[in-house]
Formats: C-alpha cells, structure tokens, sequence
C-alpha cells in the first residue's frame, strides 16, 4: 500500500509520509466536557485537561500539492493527548464522513487502479473499471470536496469505531467528530479558484497570532444493528452524540517540521476505557503507518 501511494506522488518525497505529506504543526489543549466520563474511563476524558500536539494535512503524498486542488482532500487531522504518566493517545481523522474501501485489499485495489490509469490508459481505464464495480469508492470520489476557509474552519470524522467503557463497566460503540466551535466554512468556488497553493498553511499562523481556535471533539454513539466494522457504511444523523470536551489550538509549533518527521500518529494507540472495533482498516492503519515512518526516517 505505502509503495503505491509512494508511486501515485511521484516519490518517495525525501523526509515525507507516503500519503498526508503535506502538513503543519499546532500546540494546544484539551478540557474534557462533564459528558465525557459518561462513556469512557479514559483518564484523559476525566476532569484534568491535556496538552495536546495537532497536526492538519492535505491529501496525497504530494509535499506541495496545492491546498484547494481537488486531490487535496480529504483533510486530515492527527491529536496526540499527553496524558499525566508521561505516555500519549492518538485520533487520526479525516474531512469527510465515510471511506472508499471496507477492507485493505480494497483499498490497495482502488490505489492500484488509480496508478494504473494514466492518460494512455485504455477506455473504460482501470479506475473506471473499479469504481464500476465499488459503490463505496464511488460514492467517495464523488463527494463534495469544498475548500475550507481555514484548517480552523473544516470538520473532521473518526471513519473507524472504537469501544467505549465507562467506570461501571458499560461499554458503547462509537465514532469520533471533531467540529469547529464557531462552525465549518468554505470558500466558494470562485475564491477557491483564486486561492495560493499553501494558503491554508499561510492562514492558520496569522489567525492563531490573533485568538485560538477551538474544536468540540464528540463522539457519535451506534445504535443496535449499526455496523461497526465497516468504515463505508454512514450511521444516520439521527444517532445520539455525546460531547467529549474542547479542542483549543493556541499556535503553530516552530519545530513543526522536525515534529512531523519523526512522530508516527497511531489510532490504535489507546488507553483504558477505549478499545479498537474490528475494523480490518482500523487494525492495518498502524502497520502502513510504520512503513511510512521508518522509510521517513531512514531519509
């Protein structure tokens, strides 16, 4: 998987993940609403706040891929909550509510047609081919993808469920949403058109010179029936969301690059009173995490 993606941005990119490349580093905190412990033990969802390390990024292993180009997206965004031993938790989300692929042969097998379908690729193109016979994939590629007026104003979704425990023992399953305070808000097409190629990566240090900016993390709880394992399948509106505290970004990281380089992001790295769902994306992320870092490291 890490070698197509490599392949797909014309990599490997010195220095650079093999997919979310693009990125900036933000210092801040994390106050757990009273609602949190309701659903989890997790000693970071308790009463004490967390400093936390975000990284925002763009889509592809493209290290200077425009920010509003259409390949741009998903955004991402990647919290690290130090916790009071000295040890950390991670959430890794994404801009958009869904996820092309329910298991990793077929999202390695969408990568594959992507690659495969350069402009002499023959009609219909293998990614063609794909899509035609994915509705998930389809459904993905076709969605929306406006651009944000800042990394401050997207929202973001946990695609993966994970299982929730609180102090008696009564567990939930559920997915992280993490929404700006203030609301999300996109440019137009027109102003998008009209953008700089790093002007998400521009905005964010100037706004945060200014005021901090602040995300309500949730987390949405699945219902008997929801599917759990299947990160394609959207739960409805309807499903109960539970406020798990505030997200306060208070500036850029000076030593953001360096940050960047040899932190590895990882949804599976967790605490008690949260456990991962068996989503087979979920529980392969890690390892194509690591290959992608240890090969970041080694350049």
């Amino acid at each position: 998987m890490v070698n197509t993606l490599t392949k797909l941005s014309g990599g490997p990119h010195k220095g650079y993940r093999a997919n979310h490349a693009k990125g900036i580093v933000v210092q801040g905190e994390f106050v757990p609403a009273k609602s949190a412990a309701t659903i989890s033990k997790a000693v970071h969802l308790q009463t004490a706040a967390s400093p936390v390390t975000v990284r925002f990024s763009d889509a592809t292993g493209l290290p200077n891929i425009p920010d509003a180009n259409g390949n741009a997206f998903p955004k991402g965004i990647a919290i690290r909550f130090q916790l009071p031993d000295g040890g950390y938790t991670d959430i890794v989300s994404i801009s958009t509510n869904g996820f092309p692929a329910a298991k990793p042969e077929d999202f390695l097998g969408l990568l594959n047609a992507v690659a495969a379908s350069g402009p002499d690729a023959p009609k219909p193109s293998p990614v063609e081919q794909f899509l035609g016979t994915h509705p998930a994939a389809l459904k993905f590629v076709q969605m929306p993808k406006p651009a944000p007026v800042s990394f401050a104003t997207e929202a973001f979704y946990g695609v993966n469920a994970f299982k929730f425990t609180n102090a008696s023992g009564t567990t939930q399953y559920g997915r992280y949403r993490i929404t700006p305070v203030k609301g999300a808000e996109f440019l137009t097409q027109e102003q998008a058109d009209k953008t700089t190629p790093n002007y998400l990566f521009e905005e964010l240090p100037v706004r945060l010179a200014k005021a901090p900016a602040a995300f309500k993390i949730a987390v949405q709880l699945a219902e008997k029936g929801d599917e759990v394992n299947d990160p394609t399948i959207v739960w409805p509106e309807t499903r109960n969301i539970v406020e798990l505290g505030t997200l306060t970004l208070k500036a850029v990281d000076p030593k953001g690059s360096e940050i960047e380089k040899t932190t590895m992001f990882n949804p599976l790295v967790l605490v008690e009173g949260i456990e991962p769902s068996a989503d087979p994306i979920l529980l392969a992320r890690p390892a194509a995490y690591a290959v992608s870092y240890s090969r970041r490291l080694a350049n």
